[in-house]
């Protein structure tokens, strides 16, 4: 950086003399020990600095509008506990149900006993149970073996019971809630329990300490293959009976097993250890602490990582420093090592001289993720469940879409959002990552004077600085653009010739003869048609064609009707009162010199287009609030018009306290070409009746993020309710009929209930629809938030957006 855009003459030049506002004094900071071969003794101490612990503290990838610092992912929602209850009831209900038919059943059938397989001889008959476990049944002989075997039996309705159950009571449905949504291997494992539960109750004789009975499917089956077959003989050997107990075991294990995802994860098993096998013999990759600067050595700049690391265990870096380093690395510089083995944590200092501000307000601060916390979301029921008491934060990312606060007087707006943002703006510039201007509201600073580089205190005699009204411009009709934005911006369209053309048909001329734009003085004269400076400007240009012709237009359009320059010079009257002589360069008397001493010293906006300045413009007070509003609707022009130019890599952001009267048709469609040109503006309003009624629909479009504080009307919250819109909610509706009996027996009991209950019998009808709402309605807005409070709706430049939600702004 060669320059902050202060220079030591009024007026105008293209290269202005650095020499900043004076830095904050450095806090001081431990002596470096000179360097030595090898690793620092610091980097190996075991305490670690608070910076250290700051560096390597997790920044996860976040929703816009998420404090990212330390940030936690939300576990997956519980299901309430009737929800809960609600399952388990319906899952167990059809169980008992069955318990109760099946134990029903058991007493009508013929009994039986299940025992092992007990052979006898071929030519002896079975008796009783089934053909699989044949038992003596009183004894008498069953002439056809397994004629009351399950198979006709239990078997049968075995298997419906348990269709039913489990139809009826959602069982699978359950389980792969359960078991599915669990990562590997938990899911694997906690299918295989399940499927050993299962298997103890068809295999029970398999499982030792297991007393049970089983249940009844391996018998049945049994039965059936040797009634199909025509005889125990197909069991000799024990063969089948033995194929019949995998295929069983199979088809039991199966269902656990696709849930438990077994083979899939199977696979991913042995494709890992295939791949650990193959990268056996790789070095195995170190993972450092970020306070170890990792990405430094992990491309080879090992001195400068070992430095920078005994710089951050020593405390001899502050966040402000990792984050400049941090930055400048990333954008590549072919001298970083030797200037980082130079200068150590102080390379690359803002040209100040400043580390950091001389005093910072309660609001935290990430510079590595460019955030500030302004407060928390509150964990509503309509916020989702990654927003609930997540710190709420804002940074470049969704301030380059520019942010809108409305709010009266006194809910907070300077206090919890104005403040914050600019300090942390001025943090940012420190790392040279962003440029930021703050434009206080008469009579509230924001801010020390040390923590900019610039101020520009309009109407004070003891301003160092003075405000550029055409911003270093070099054509006439773009430094004619601004200057008519600001004087008649607010003004409805003029019949006749535009504002602009007649300062352009000005300008031209008097820069083509003194190589400078005229002074606000000059100009009003000019534009007033006084005789004398008319007449000297067009003999100086009577040489020049071009500007000749352009300064006859102008003199003929004097006077007319729908003159513009009347009106011109009327605005222009506001700051060439006595308070403001000589606050906006240019000739005449010169101003006397600061109490501070020293030469007045000029400032050009356009300065913030190159340089990651800290800039502050203070507005008059005691009787000029027109013109602090031309100021700042100056202000506002310039910035659009110096945030176009290319090759600008750092952030810029323009905060307005009060932008009350700022805002013009023309700038609500340049603050929305910000987004494209990395830069932004923050604004605040008490009411969006500060703004023409014909810009209400357009602004809030141009705006990405919006704050709504508490205490607004019901006509303010109206706007913001049709900007958020509305959305799709589930609604339950419950209506109750009394019921009418028709028989007499009924009606009796109906009039028993009541008198009991005092009460008349109905019957509920629930209705259960998508109806579309407000996200937040007008009466919301005004008497919902409570003080303290704000709703925020942010998008980032990415495009991704946060609905609009409740923030707690009280720390």
């Amino acid at each position: 950086m060669d320059s902050d855009g202060t220079r030591d003459t009024r007026g105008t030049h293209a290269n202005p003399v650095p020499r900043p506002a004076g830095p904050p004094q450095v806090p001081a900071m431990p002596p470096r020990p000179p360097a030595a071969p090898g690793v620092p003794q610091e980097a190996a101490q075991v305490r670690r600095s608070a910076v250290a612990e700051w560096l390597d503290e997790d920044r996860p990838a976040a929703r816009p509008g998420i404090w990212r610092f330390g940030y936690r992912m939300p576990k997956a929602a519980r299901a309430s506990e009737r929800l809960a209850t609600i399952t388990v009831v319906g899952m167990l209900i059809p169980l008992v149900v069955a318990l109760v038919v099946w134990s029903f059943w058991r007493q009508g059938v013929i009994p039986y006993q299940f025992a092992p397989l007990r052979l006898v001889t071929p030519d002896d008959w079975w008796y009783g149970g089934t053909i699989a476990s044949p038992k003596e049944f009183e004894g008498q002989p069953v002439v056809w073996p397994g004629r009351y075997a399950l198979v006709v039996n239990d078997g049968v309705f075995f298997a419906l019971l348990v269709s039913a159950v489990s139809r009826l009571g959602g069982w699978p449905a359950v389980v792969r809630h359960v078991i599915g949504r669990r990562p590997q291997p938990a899911r694997a494992l906690l299918a295989l329990l399940c499927a050993l539960a299962a298997l103890s109750l068809v295999f029970p004789e398999a499982f030792p300490g297991i007393g049970w009975n089983p249940l009844p499917v391996i018998d049945p089956l049994m039965s059936l293959i040797i009634l199909i077959s025509g005889g125990y003989e197909v069991f000799a050997g024990g063969r089948l009976e033995d194929t019949l107990d995998v295929v069983v075991t199979l088809l039991v294990v199966w269902p656990f097993a696709r849930v438990g995802g077994w083979w899939p994860y199977a696979k991913e098993r042995l494709a890992a250890r295939r791949s650990a096998a193959a990268h056996s013999t790789a070095p195995t990759a170190v993972v450092r602490p970020r306070a170890q600067w990792p990405q430094l050595r992990d491309a080879g700049q090992y001195e400068a990582a070992e430095l920078l690391t005994a710089e951050v265990a020593a405390g001899r870096m502050n966040d402000v420093d990792c984050a400049r380093v941090a930055r400048v690395w990333d954008m590549g510089p072919a001298d970083f090592r030797d200037t980082v083995l130079r200068e150590g944590g102080a390379a690359w200092t803002h040209p100040s001289g400043a580390r950091d501000l001389p005093r910072r307000t309660a609001a935290r601060h990430d510079l590595l993720a460019g955030q500030v916390r302004i407060g928390s979301w509150v964990a509503a029921e309509r916020a989702p469940a990654v927003y609930r008491d997540a710190g709420a934060a804002l940074g470049p990312e969704v301030l380059g879409t520019s942010l809108l606060a409305v709010g009266p007087s006194g809910s907070g707006k300077t206090r919890t959002l104005i403040e914050p943002v600019t300090e942390a703006l001025a943090l940012q510039a420190l790392t040279g990552g962003c440029a930021v201007v703050a434009v206080s509201a008469a009579g509230s600073p924001l801010g020390t004077d040390s923590a900019f580089d610039v101020i520009v205190r309009i109407g004070d005699p003891s301003s160092v600085h003075d405000l550029d009204p055409y911003a270093e411009a070099d054509d006439p009709d773009e430094a004619a653009a601004v200057l008519a934005e600001a004087l008649m911006g607010d003004l409805d369209t003029m019949p006749g010739q535009s504002p602009a053309t007649a300062l352009a048909q000005l300008l031209g001329p008097y820069r083509s003869v003194h190589g400078r734009f005229p002074s606000l003085l000059e100009l009003r004269e000019l534009l007033e048609g006084e005789p004398t400076a008319l007449s000297a400007l067009r003999e100086a240009v009577a040489g020049d064609e071009v500007m000749r012709r352009e300064l006859d237009a102008r003199i003929r359009q004097t006077g007319a009707p729908g003159d513009a320059g009347r009106v011109l010079a009327e605005r222009l009257a506001l700051l060439n009162r006595p308070a403001f002589a000589e606050f906006f360069g240019g000739g005449g008397a010169a101003r006397p010199a600061p109490a501070a001493g020293g030469a007045h010293r000029g400032f050009s906006l356009r300065a913030i287009a190159h340089h990651p300045l800290r800039v502050r413009i203070d507005l008059p007070e005691r009787g000029h609030e027109e013109a602090a509003r031309l100021i700042t609707r100056l202000v506002l022009a310039q910035f659009d018009t110096v945030v176009q130019e290319s090759g600008r890599t750092h952030f810029a952001c323009l905060v307005l306290d009060d932008a009350t009267g700022a805002l013009t048709a023309e700038s609500v469609r340049r603050i929305q070409r910000l987004r494209s040109k990395n830069a932004g503006v923050v604004l605040a309003l008490r009411t969006i009746g500060d703004v023409p009624a014909p810009l209400h629909g357009p602004l809030y479009g141009a705006f990405g993020c919006r704050m709504a504080f508490s205490g607004l009307t019901t006509w303010d919250g109206s706007r913001f309710a049709q900007t958020w819109g509305t959305e799709w909610v589930e609604t339950t509706e419950v209506a109750k009929h009394t019921v009418f009996a028709d028989q007499p027996m009924t009606r009796a009991i109906h009039a028993l209930r009541k008198m009991v209950t005092g009460k008349a019998v109905t019957t509920e009808a629930v209705t259960v629809r998508q109806v579309e709402r407000e996200r937040w309605s007008a009466s919301e807005l005004a008497h919902g938030v409570p003080p303290g409070h704000a709703v925020l709706s942010l998008t980032n430049v990415k495009g991704e957006h946060a609905p609009p939600l409740l923030v707690d702004l009280r720390g």
